[in-house]
């Protein structure tokens, strides 16, 4: 896949993204996408953000998760628990 933009994600609001957990799968669900403000000088790509929505009590540390959507397919994406609610944890990543 070439360089990913928000674009790509746009499309895929309120969907679920699939992460083997060791033999388990989690389910993250993209619950915003979000343009960033400024760029660096030479950047192929506008910035952005993303937020995921896990359920599960389990806090997952911050770490490249391989997931797997059905339209993007599989990708190695970095995210950080930034959000802790009643329904679980909330995991941004961010391109720049």
């Amino acid at each position: 896949m070439d360089l990913l933009t928000l674009e790509h994600f746009a499309g895929c609001l309120n969907e679920t993204f699939l992460a083997d957990m060791q033999g388990m799968e989690a389910a993250f669900v993209l619950v915003e996408v979000k343009s960033l403000q400024g760029s660096l000088q030479g950047s192929h790509r506008a910035p952005f953000s993303l937020l995921f929505h896990n359920g599960s009590p389990v806090l997952f540390p911050q770490q490249t998760y391989r997931l797997r959507h059905p339209a993007l397919g599989e990708l190695g994406i970095f995210l950080v628990p930034v959000a802790q609610n009643r329904d679980g944890f909330v995991y941004q990543a961010v391109f720049n």
